[in-house]
């Protein structure tokens, strides 16, 4: 069962152009990649699909040189399918095994540019570090990650509701047992998170349990890769960087509490390759005083994400050994409590104003936080948004507990937030007394809808 993801009309839309470059699939192990390839394939008379790790006889074609018109025909005899221009696509997967596959790449586009050509692998950061020459303007990078909540929705049968949802807005909200209805689905997507497999399990068996077995095999697989990354970094090291990120998600990441003594230095380059790995997301300061909010960051504080939330329970349950009092909160709690306490509700924001950004460029995540000593004000997220900056609050109370974004709007003279939480569709003013009474206009975008923030 093939369930639809938003990266299908971009790889669509790729191959119906008249020109094109090949495409070089990137995303941590198991978000999809290698299945939506397979679902592209079938549109093609002819598919043709290589693993370079599980057949690395296809490795000795790359190894004399890079002249792709001499590699396919060889290709075509080995598989014994055709590899036609406009008629096969071609998919070469787990590509990092190769280098000189990668170094190939580029010439498609010179030497056989009618070819539709993916090339899809993990850990393809590391490899890209170690490449002198990396086709740039040759070769398009698209950028997969775990499913959203809209494909969870798409996935249980749930397109009626999602049509429902997609219709509502801050003057028009949702009947109310529709609202509840998606809170309760959004309890289940934070618990089963967004991973392939995992939405699969959850499909067919409604069983948190056996969704958790799917969440510990593909964390043990990701464990299974830190010795590949041996050179760079001690694999006990980034075991235990990625599970303090999951005990500090949503707060500012403090490398004195990895345990094992090392090194600040040596935990940023363990943050740095589980970052490359697509495991974990920064979400970096920025003053935000204009666009672009890159121009302003300040690296050396940040805040890390998981890259699901699934699976980020799973990491707690293997660090404290109990996840009981988390999974009642979040199937159990009241829609306050499940955005106040804890760090799911802002971690799933994250996520999923990530997720629906284009895949064709490599986005990153920025917040606020006011960085005088003794501070406490702090904004979730920061959007670019009509040519200046949009704060984002993910909060549950109407007008309480905002000080923050107040603090924020006034010292940057904005008139427009978001307030992402659990209450329904809705928007209000707030009349600020500290800034000779403007008004600040804050939108409510439940935390179910985040890919209508466009809108």
């Amino acid at each position: 069962m093939y369930y639809k993801r938003i990266i299908d009309s971009y790889l669509i839309e790729w191959a119906s152009r008249p020109s094109r470059k090949p495409i070089l699939l990137r995303g941590a192990r198991q978000v999809g990649k290698s299945t939506a390839v397979r679902h592209l394939g079938e549109q093609f008379k002819y598919y043709v699909e290589i693993n370079l790790e599980k057949q690395p006889a296809y490795k000795t074609l790359f190894s004399n040189n890079l002249d792709v018109t001499q590699i396919v025909p060889q290709m075509a005899a080995m598989c014994g399918i055709p590899i036609i221009p406009n008629e096969t696509l071609l998919f070469i997967d787990e590509i990092q095994d190769c280098k000189e596959a990668i170094m190939a790449l580029r010439f498609f586009k010179e030497d056989l540019p009618d070819l539709h050509v993916i090339a899809a692998g993990s850990l393809l950061e590391f490899v890209l570090d170690d490449i002198p020459t990396f086709g740039v303007g040759r070769i398009h990078s698209m950028f997969m990650f775990p499913m959203t909540f809209d494909e969870f929705l798409l996935a249980n049968g749930e397109n009626l509701l999602l049509d429902a949802r997609n219709q509502a807005s801050s003057t028009s909200p949702l009947a109310v047992p529709l609202h509840e209805k998606l809170i309760g689905l959004m309890r289940r997507f934070l618990l089963v998170g967004g991973m392939p497999e995992a939405v699969a399990k959850w499909v067919e068996t409604h069983d948190y349990l056996q969704c958790q077995e799917v969440q510990d095999d593909i964390l043990t697989g990701y464990e299974a890769d830190f010795p590949k990354y041996k050179k760079k970094v001690d694999p006990q090291l980034l075991s235990s960087t990625m599970k303090s990120a999951a005990a500090q998600a949503t707060k500012k990441f403090v490398y004195a509490r990895v345990p094992g003594e090392y090194k600040t230095a040596e935990v940023k380059k363990a943050l740095e390759l589980l970052t490359k790995a697509g495991i974990l997301i920064p979400v970096t300061h920025t003053d935000a005083n204009g666009l672009p909010l890159g121009e302003e960051k300040d690296e050396s504080t940040r805040k890390i994400l998981l890259l699901d939330t699934g699976l980020m329970l799973r990491l707690l349950n293997m660090s404290s050994g109990d996840i009981t009092a988390i999974t009642t909160q979040i199937l159990t709690a009241s829609a306050a409590d499940l955005v106040n306490k804890g760090p799911m509700a802002e971690m799933l924001a994250g996520l999923e104003l990530l997720h629906y950004l284009s895949p064709n460029l490599h986005h990153e995540l920025f917040y606020w936080v006011r960085q005088a000593k003794n501070a406490t004000a702090e904004v979730d997220y920061i959007l670019p948004h009509n040519m200046g900056v949009l704060p984002v609050e993910v909060k549950a109370g109407v007008q309480g507990g905002m000080k923050s974004l107040w603090d924020f709007m006034r010292e940057k003279k904005l008139s427009q937030a978001v307030r992402c939480s659990l209450e329904n569709f809705g928007q209000f003013d707030y009349v600020d007394p500290k800034a000779d009474n403007a008004v600040r206009h804050v939108t409510i975008v439940p935390l179910y809808a985040i890919s209508q923030m466009k809108e």
